[in-house]
């Protein structure tokens, strides 16, 4: 998956598509010890993909604290 499509997400398919992964790759550990797994470069592009879904979800985070006025009170 790319950064540009990642991008386009909203917070909430980020979260989905996160946590779908997490479970892929849990799955793909348990073939890899099993000795089922035919390809064992999968793992690594699932955990890439999962840290770029997490990245990509944490701007949004930030963008939208910024975004919001921050409240000072003055004492």
């Amino acid at each position: 998956m790319k950064v540009f499509e990642i991008k386009g997400l909203s917070e909430e398919e980020l979260q989905k598509r996160i946590k779908d992964e997490e479970e892929n790759l849990v799955n793909l550990k348990f073939q890899k010890a099993t000795s089922q797994l035919e390809s064992p470069i999968k793992v690594r592009l699932v955990r890439r993909d999962i840290a770029r879904l997490k990245t990509v979800l944490r701007e949004k985070e930030m963008n939208n604290q910024r975004s919001t006025p921050e409240t000072s009170k003055a004492n």
